[in-house]
C-alpha cells in the first residue's frame, strides 16, 4: 500500500489545489480547489470545458508547477520536491513535443532512453506504437498523427507505473486512435495508473473506469461514466409533429422545446415517453421523420455542464424549471 495524504491505495492523490496565475488585480485563479484520486490500476478522465483548468492542474501533478495552494501526492511522493523520485517512475505526455527535426525515430528514442534509469527495448516499443516501418525516418518527414505516436513511445519506454497523458490522441485518424486506446487499456490490465485529459467524449466513455468534469476551475461532476448519465435526461428528438398537442403532459417528460421545426423531448424514462409518443402519433396518424431517442450519455452530461443546464451536484432542477 502507498502512502498517501489520506492512507488509501491511491497512487495519484489531489487534495484542495488551486493555481493561480499573476497577482493582485490581474490574478486568475485556473484552478478552484479540486480534489481527485486515481487509484493504483485505474484509468481516469479529466474533461473540461475550454478554459475549464485541465491542463494547468495536470501539470501540477506532473511536477511542471507548484501548486498556489493545496496538497498533491503521486506514489506517495510530492512531484515537485521528490521529482527525481517521482520522474522515473512516471510516464508523462505533454499537448506538445520539441523532439529534435534531424533525428531518426530510433535515433530519438535512444537518446530519450539515455535519460532513464531502465528502458524496455526500442525495438518494442516502436512495434507497440506501429512505427516499426518508420524507424529510420527524420522527425521532420513524420505525420501528425506518427509525431503524436512518437511522444507516446517515449512516454511508455520506462514501462511507469504511473501514466499522466495531456490529449494522447489529438490528431490521430480513427484507426490510430483505437490502437492507442488498445494500449492505455492494457496499460491498466498491468495494474498501471493512468490519469489522462482529452476532448474526445468516446475515448472517456471507452477507457476510463472514473470521469471528473472540471468547469471553471472547479471539479463538478465525478463518478463512472454510466453514473454521470443516470441522472441526466434521456432525449428524444423528431421532425414534423404539428397535429400532435399535449407533448408536455408526456408521461416522465421533462422538457420539450421546438427549435427549427426539429423538436427535442428531455425524459427520465426513455421507454415510457417513447412508447406514449408513438402511441399518440398513431393515434392522431402523424409520421415522426427523422426520429432519433437516445439514453443519457457521457456527452449529454458534459453539454448540460457546458451550457449550464447542470447543477454542480448534478441534479436536474434546472431542467426541471423549464417550461414543461
Amino acid at each position: 500500500m502507498k502512502s498517501t495524504l489520506s492512507g488509501d491505495p491511491v497512487d495519484i492523490e489531489v487534495r484542495g489545489l488551486r493555481r493561480v496565475y499573476g497577482t493582485g488585480e490581474k490574478a486568475f485563479e485556473a484552478v478552484r480547489g479540486i480534489d481527485l484520486a486515481v487509484e493504483a490500476g485505474t484509468i481516469v478522465a479529466l474533461l473540461g470545458t475550454n478554459g475549464a483548468g485541465k491542463t494547468s492542474a495536470l501539470e501540477v501533478v506532473e511536477g511542471l508547477a507548484r501548486p498556489t495552494a493545496g496538497q498533491v501526492r503521486v506514489l506517495g511522493l510530492d512531484p515537485v520536491t521528490d521529482r527525481a523520485k517521482v520522474r522515473r517512475r512516471t510516464g508523462v505526455l505533454l499537448q506538445t513535443s520539441g523532439f529534435p527535426a534531424d533525428l531518426t525515430v530510433a535515433e530519438t528514442l535512444r537518446m530519450w532512453a539515455t535519460t532513464m534509469t531502465s528502458t524496455r527495448p526500442v525495438a518494442d516499443v516502436l512495434a507497440e506504437l506501429d512505427l516499426g516501418g518508420r524507424s529510420d525516418v527524420r522527425v521532420r518527414s513524420l505525420s501528425g498523427g506518427e509525431l503524436r505516436r512518437l511522444d507516446l513511445a517515449c512516454t511508455l519506454l520506462g514501462d511507469p507505473e504511473v501514466v499522466l497523458l495531456d490529449e494522447p490522441t489529438t490528431g490521430l485518424d480513427p484507426q490510430s486512435r483505437r490502437r492507442v486506446w488498445d494500449l492505455i487499456a492494457a496499460l491498466r490490465d498491468r495494474g498501471r495508473s493512468v490519469l489522462l485529459t482529452t476532448h474526445y467524449l468516446e475515448e472517456a466513455e471507452e477507457l476510463a473506469d472514473r470521469v471528473a468534469i472540471m468547469h471553471a476551475g472547479r471539479i463538478v461532476r465525478e463518478g463512472t461514466p454510466a453514473q454521470l448519465g443516470a441522472d441526466q435526461a434521456s432525449t428524444i428528438r423528431f421532425q414534423g409533429a404539428p397535429a400532435l398537442v399535449g407533448l408536455n403532459d408526456l408521461p416522465a417528460a421533462i422538457k420539450v422545446a421546438t427549435q427549427s421545426g426539429t423538436t427535442t423531448v428531455h425524459t427520465h424514462d426513455l421507454q415510457t415517453t417513447l412508447h406514449a409518443l408513438l402511441g399518440q402519433a398513431a393515434q392522431c396518424d402523424v409520421r415522426l421523420s427523422n426520429l432519433e431517442a437516445r439514453n443519457a450519455s457521457l456527452e449529454s452530461v458534459f453539454l448540460a455542464i457546458a451550457s449550464g443546464d447542470s447543477d454542480p451536484d448534478g441534479s436536474l432542477s434546472s431542467m426541471e424549471g423549464a417550461t414543461r
